[in-house]
């Protein structure tokens, strides 16, 4: 099939091998016992079937998510080699199946980056010398022994053949890459090492060396190896990330530096360099969420590519076709490294091939499906894409019975609902009130740096286009109109949560759904009432746009968003600080008047005693009440939404489903999940 996107989908040799073309599926955790089993670390039939689809879908190069070689008595190859090979095999042939190939990412683990729950994680996740976590600073990795980093260069070997023999095109080595075990080695920030393994960066890197020259000799010159590589570390310090644009002295490794390591890698005999940036201490450059630049690695990649000889992929929200298109035939790069997009959608290649680019359902950089699931213990899935992960079970199969359907309300979890109802071959009605599609989304989409958000609702939009639904706009429906249809989906949404605050009702006074649709934010000072995601978002936007910024929170905490990502949590985190956005927890306005509000703090200590002399009012169980008088020339709310459910309380009963906003405000994934899990099963 011919195709404007002539180099992306040209083939290229890696090794002793040829890939299709130029998409390569990133690695990504895979790790529950019913994607992985927990005995032998081989992907069960639901994991296999996981990666196959995107082979069916049209990917180049599958790359598996990480599997320990560490010497522990479970979760991995080595333990049970036979069966190991065997569980394999259904994987491979999958892949294969399509026309893809594919690659097992092999890990040492984490070092000084692991989760310390027990002693034994701290005997087995050595760093390469005793070093501070960077999950609880207070507790130290020991370091690692030179028979311990033999027996991982054996164990690498030993576990790239098992590989091969299950059928693997090749491994690739996790890696010199975000601040693990192997990245740690060839940091000189980390490695404090007086031995072989420390000191020069040829030291540094002799255990990258080591296994590459094992796997070569235990698998053949021709067997390929890849490593995962982080080109630049953007660390400013222990737990602190840079941001894109900002001036730091690098803690890690700079670009001169990445530049060399790499020539050195493809010296060593690696056979391709899979690279992005970042460390466990710069978080958010390997994991990028919404606040990082799309194709956020590129440039670096590009300085990577014209030192070295063999094939390298780029990564890091790298979605677009056109764009990798022109690096490939400029020879900037050499593969398109995906993760997330190709969770969000597993037809990704295929589309970019067709040129069918409006009907790629786009990744938004959430991590809640994905990364954040993970570290719940939970199988990896996506926040756009229930069947992630689940691609056999949650497969929509036509409707035994056909049925009217009624879905109220146009927001993302009614459109869902409209959608699978419609692809199983239901008659679906959608009635939205408004003139628009889109709900509550429309706002959190507003800002600039949610492109793929608003890419999405244009996605939902041209669903409804293109299926058999019959969308009637400013629509209010009534308790009658709902008689004539077999299942009704209540998607009606929330309201936003008000406050009886005095001077509340100033016209300075917005909420947060009106401010980020359409009112411009005068003045110099503001306050934001709430410091959840919305707020927190909405300050950075007003503090890169010069303001000086208050957020207000009545708890403890901000950001206090179940499933947030510790990679867009570090990220927005750091765009506060960067933005000097000011930030009063344990706090209410009590009131707002002739352009002053005054803020109310609890607090158990406060530093200054002058100050706290002058301005403390009050001494409670809860601590020091303290007194601010903030300028505020505009005061923006966000505290939430209240369901709407007036209509559903009329209309309740068997056949009748709340689902969104509408049963409980939470967030996208819970939306669109709740909608696609009740009407697959219609």
């Amino acid at each position: 099939m011919s195709t404007k996107y002539e180099h992306l989908f040209s083939p290229i040799k890696v090794g002793g091998i040829e890939l299709p073309n130029r998409i390569a599926m990133m690695p990504m955790g895979v790790f529950s016992p019913r994607l992985m089993n927990p005995k032998t670390a081989a992907y069960t039939k639901d994991g296999a079937d996981y990666y196959i689809e995107r082979a069916k879908g049209g990917t180049g190069l599958i790359i598996s998510g990480v599997v320990p070689i560490i010497p522990i008595p479970v979760r991995t190859p080595l333990c049970y080699p036979e069966e190991y090979v065997e569980e394999m095999k259904y994987l491979m042939d999958g892949v294969h199946e399509y026309g893809s190939k594919m690659f097992v990412q092999l890990t040492a683990m984490t070092g000084r980056a692991a989760h310390i729950e027990s002693e034994t994680d701290w005997k087995m996740l050595p760093a390469p010398a005793p070093i501070q976590n960077v999950w609880d600073p207070t507790i130290k990795n020991r370091g690692i022994t030179k028979d311990e980093i033999h027996k991982y260069v054996e164990n690498f070997a030993e576990a790239s053949y098992l590989v091969k023999q299950a059928g693997g095109d090749g491994v690739e080595i996790h890696a010199v890459h975000e601040g693990y075990l192997l990245d740690q080695f060839a940091i000189g920030f980390y490695n404090k090492r007086t031995d072989e393994y420390g000191g020069c960066l040829e030291n540094r890197l002799r255990f990258p060396r080591e296994i590459v020259e094992a796997i070569k000799a235990k698998c053949g010159k021709d067997f390929p190896v890849s490593i995962r590589y982080s080109v630049r570390s953007y660390v400013k310090d222990f737990n602190r990330g840079a941001l894109p644009w900002e001036e730091f002295e690098e803690k890690g490794r700079d670009l001169e530096e990445g530049i060399t390591v790499a020539k050195m890698l493809e010296e060593f005999g690696y056979d391709m360099l899979n690279c992005d940036n970042g460390s466990y201490d710069s978080w958010f450059w390997p994991h990028p969420p919404v606040y990082m630049p799309k194709a956020c690695n590129l440039k670096d990649v590009m300085k990577v590519k014209e030192a070295v000889s063999i094939p390298v992929v780029c990564a890091g929200r790298f979605d677009d076709p056109d764009l990798a298109e022109k690096a490939i035939a400029e020879g900037k790069i050499d593969i398109m490294g995906m993760g997330r997009p190709l969770l969000a959608d597993a037809e990704l290649a295929n589309k970019f091939r067709e040129g069918r680019l409006a009907d790629v359902r786009p990744c938004i950089s959430c991590h809640q499906g994905c990364l954040g699931r993970i570290f719940q213990g939970k199988d990896i899935s996506c926040a756009v894409n229930p069947v992630c992960g689940r691609e056999k079970s949650y497969a929509l199969a036509p409707a035994k019975t056909k049925k009217k359907i009624m879905v109220i309300g146009g927001g993302l979890g009614g459109m869902e609902a409209a959608r699978v109802c419609a692809l199983r071959g239901h008659e679906v009605d959608l009635y939205e009130k408004t003139g628009e599609l889109g709900g509550v989304f429309i706002a959190a989409a507003a800002p600039d740096f949610k492109e793929d958000d608003k890419n999405l609702l244009k996605w939902y939009i041209k669903q409804m286009e293109d299926l058999p639904v019959n969308v009637h706009m400013n629509t209010e429906v009534t308790e009658e109109m709902t008689a004539e249809y077999d299942e009704i989906f209540v998607a009606t949404g929330a309201k936003e949560r008000r406050l009886d605050t005095p001077g509340f009702d100033s016209e300075n006074v917005t909420y947060a759904v009106d401010t980020l649709r359409n009112i411009e934010v005068k003045g110099e000072n503001v306050i934001i009432v709430g410091g959840g995601l919305t707020g927190c978002e909405i300050a950075y936007k007003l503090g890169q746009e010069g303001k000086k910024v208050t957020v207000v929170e009545m708890t403890e905490t901000i950001l206090n968003a179940f499933g947030l990502s510790a990679a867009n949590y570090n990220m927005l985190m750091e765009l506060l600080d960067y933005y000097k956005v000011n930030v009063i927890k344990n706090a209410v306005v009590e009131s707002y008047k002739d352009g002053v509000a005054t803020v109310i703090e609890t607090q158990k200590n406060y530093p200054n005693a002058a100050n706290r002399a002058k301005r403390m009012f009050a001494v409670g169980p809860q601590g020091i009440k303290v007194k601010h008088e903030i300028p505020a020339d505009h005061i923006v709310v966000s505290v939430g939404y209240i369901p709407n459910q007036s209509l559903y309380e009329k209309i309740k009963g068997e056949h009748v489903y709340l689902i969104g906003d509408a049963k409980q405000p939470t967030n996208i994934m819970d939306a669109i999940w709740a909608a696609y899990e009740t009407a697959k099963d219609l």
